[in-house]
């Protein structure tokens, strides 16, 4: 048992220039302070205490030397030319040494600090520190260091050995025992003389700071207790969890493919497949309908313009896919046909998908690659820089013992290595996991489809949604980076590097927005440099918007005007087909006639019965919601702006998806089963993912502190918190919604697309 003496003191005066020195001499150290104790504030105020208690550096017995008795010595003296009365105390301290699943409770102030020893046990490896109080101030530091005299055990120099965190209501360390070569560390516990570091006010006058006694005013209760954490066993279940949970949708993608394989050889034999489509070998399947439904479809022979390459002498080969670099971007709109009539054919009261692709489809294909190279141009760029930060935030937490540098949920962080929680880190091997599998998926498409290119003159052919896979590929990146990305923020969660969690989530739902509208609009649709410019806006909103989003009105004033103009801008370009133009006038003022000219036979005078009904219907609905988010942003200006931009993108995808089935259902197309399954998967999924998600456990929108109040303990295998359940959850959510994208329109595979509607 080791012996440990605590000291106290006390004087009356309170005269600071004539303070009276206490001088503590013992075998391996000197301990001194002054009575009144000074402690300094923010803005140089000033606190004075006259009651001073502190702990000496314990002596433990050799086996050499056996039980001995110890020599103290306490030098007190005074430069004051008076007499000073003051009082001193020399006790044992009974309860010195800490044990393992005992609570133990306390008191401390700024002038009387505590702290205490914990030997490791033979059979532990790893301790949770958890020190809880009832009362939120007054703001204390708990640090952990070695046995090292002297100890640090004020505040202005707590922070220079060891581990520690701020702390208001909770807190929990990990400490390990490798760390410690001598299995056994001090808990110390300080009681910072101001409340601002942990969220508390400032006080705003320092007038009699300096006089006054504050030994009373600044006592907290807490109550330590030290327990075992997880054995290396744990980390083994858990790794094993996250790696076959996530590899058993390869099992079962594998089991889907092959029994989709066996129906389809067994039921057309020598049918050949196309996508997931199938066609004869001998001739396309024709749907058969009724006639007059292809109202303002343009005939086949005219809607196919553009399709010079139907047969080899015509230049190419049919089926071939090259990407060879005479075909530009350029190139699509040169056809004089299509130059000719697309302003006539994309403003007809009733479209058809023929209408929507007429153009060359190994150009449009190359068109939508450009999204798959330039997102992995995106992510290396992005990602290597935050790698090597995020190490550096790491690094210099382990180096400076500052924990109050990463926002963790400390009740269920796992270290391993150098990382501080690796189960927060480990938790986003779905993201990756399920995106590669994606993209497997995705590559088996892509090639059953090239493969009937190369079997027959599909060029000649309309049948089903054009086959363009350059944006499921980049679908799939993005679900990658996004575990990436959210794995390097989990490394140290702070203020400074939020957004890495966030910006591939904006691409996502911005990617899958741009894949739903592709599907029958192929001619149309957003180039990748527009669609990445665009994101790269968001972004910047992002951060301006945590930057300045908390208290300045007029950014929040900025933003929704710059979100009402966008919706409505964006509203415009979808209702006319991208063909809204506003000719160049001959005066100046010839352009606002014609604005007022376009607003009055466009909207005014059709309010009643728009052109186009459908469009008009989904629009008035996704500008309401918009504006809805503009006000609430504008009335209550949410702290988390991220996930508030976050929000607004996630329920535009959610309103157009609704209305692209709705309209699907509508127009007597089908969903077939795996379709079905994987919608009624994404609802399930994302539920379930959204309950965790909003289950805080920590926030750097507040002082490390505060944040700690919202810690809780693990949930799954005793490794994973509630956090991780969201990563899990909501990667499964975004593969099942990809896949919906993916085969949601299956069942057109062998329509006509002049049978295909638009909307």
């Amino acid at each position: 048992q080791v012996d440990a003496v605590r000291v106290y003191v006390n004087s009356s005066s309170e005269n600071l220039q004539y303070p009276v020195l206490f001088v503590v001499r013992q075998q391996k150290g000197v301990l001194s302070w002054q009575v009144p104790l000074i402690f300094r504030g923010l803005y140089q105020r000033t606190y004075n205490y006259q009651e001073v208690s502190r702990t000496l550096c314990p002596s433990e017995p050799t086996p050499e030397a056996g039980l001995s008795d110890q020599v103290i010595f306490v030098d007190v003296a005074s430069m004051a030319p008076f007499d000073i009365a003051y009082e001193l105390l020399v006790t044992r301290l009974d309860n010195f040494q800490l044990e393992t699943n005992k609570a133990f409770n306390f008191t401390a102030s700024p002038s009387q600090p505590q702290y205490f020893l914990y030997k490791f046990p033979q059979d532990v490896d790893s301790v949770i520190i958890k020190v809880v109080s009832d009362a939120v101030y007054p703001c204390s530091v708990v640090s952990v260091q070695d046995i090292v005299c002297p100890v640090y055990d004020l505040d202005h120099n707590v922070e220079f050995n060891g581990v520690y965190q701020s702390m208001t209501k909770q807190v929990a360390i990990t400490v390990q025992k490798k760390d410690f070569p001598g299995e056994q560390f001090f808990v110390v516990f300080v009681i910072k003389p101001e409340d601002y570091a942990c969220g508390g006010s400032v006080p705003s006058s320092i007038s009699g700071s300096s006089n006054r006694t504050w030994n009373l005013q600044r006592t907290k209760n807490l109550q330590v207790t030290i327990v075992p954490s997880i054995k290396k066993s744990v980390y083994v279940q858990a790794m094993f969890f996250s790696f076959l949970s996530f590899l058993s949708f390869y099992l079962g993608s594998v089991i889907v493919a092959f029994v989709h394989y066996i129906r389809l050889t067994g039921s057309y034999g020598s049918a050949s497949i196309a996508g997931s489509g199938i066609m004869t070998s001998s001739h396309p399947i024709t749907a058969s309908t009724p006639e007059g439904s292809s109202y303002g479809a343009i005939d086949e022979s005219s809607s196919s313009g553009g399709r010079q390459l139907s047969s080899p002498e015509h230049g190419l080969q049919a089926g071939s896919d090259t990407d060879s670099s005479v075909e530009e971007e350029s190139d699509f709109d040169t056809m004089p046909e299509i130059e000719s009539d697309k302003n006539v054919i994309r403003t007809k009261v009733f479209l058809y998908l023929s209408d929507l692709s007429r153009k060359d489809r190994r150009i449009v294909s190359k068109k939508y690659k450009i999204y798959f190279w330039n997102i992995i141009t995106i992510a290396v760029f992005y990602a290597l820089p935050v790698i090597q930060l995020v190490i550096t935030y790491q690094t210099v937490v382990n180096v400076t013992g500052n924990q109050d540098i990463c926002y963790y949920n400390f009740l269920c962080a796992h270290p391993l290595g150098v990382l501080s929680a690796f189960n927060n880190i480990l938790s986003n091997v779905g993201h990756m996991l399920l995106g590669f599998l994606f993209l497997l998926i995705v590559l088996r498409r892509d090639i059953l489809h090239r493969r009937a290119m190369e079997m027959k003159d599909i060029y000649t052919l309309d049948y089903g949604i054009p086959k363009h896979f350059g944006l499921f590929y980049a679908m799939g990146i993005a679900l990658m980076m996004e575990g990436v990305l959210s794995a390097c923020y989990h490394v140290c969660p702070n203020y400074s590097n939020f957004q890495f969690d966030t910006s591939f989530m904006y691409m996502i739902a911005g990617l899958c927005m741009l894949k739903l509208y592709q599907t029958r609009h192929p001619d149309i649709n957003a180039s990748a440099y527009s669609a990445y410019a665009s994101f790269a806006v968001v972004i910047c909103l992002a951060v301006l918007g945590v930057v300045f989003g908390k208290n300045d009105m007029w950014f929040w004033v900025i933003f929704s005007m710059i979100h009402v103009l966008a919706s409505l801008a964006l509203s415009t370009q979808i209702y006319y087909m991208g063909r809204f133009k506003i000719d160049a006038p001959d005066s100046d003022l010839g352009i606002f006639r014609r604005a007022a000219m376009v607003l009055y036979t466009d909207c005014i005078q059709q309010c009643s019965r728009p052109m186009y009904m459908d469009r008009m219907v989904l629009l008035i609905v996704g500008n309401l919601v918009n504006w809805s988010f503009a006000i609430f942003g504008l009335v209550y200006r949410p702290r988390d702006f991220a996930s508030y931009i976050l929000g607004i993108f996630i329920c535009n995808l959610l309103l157009y998806l609704a209305f692209y089935i709705i309209m699907k259902l509508r127009s007597s197309e089908k969903l077939l089963p795996i379709p079905l399954f994987c919608i009624v998967a994404t609802a399930v999924m994302w539920a379930a993912a959204l309950y965790f998600f909003f289950q805080n456990l920590s926030s750097w929108e507040e002082t490390p502190a505060e944040s700690r109040e919202k810690n809780r303990p693990c949930i799954l295998l005793g490794f994973f918190d509630d956090h991780d359940v969201w990563h899990f959850l909501s990667a499964a959510a975004l593969f099942f919604s990809f896949l919906v994208l993916l085969t949601l329109d299956d069942d057109l595979d062998t329509v006509r697309r002049d049978k295909i509607p638009v909307f």
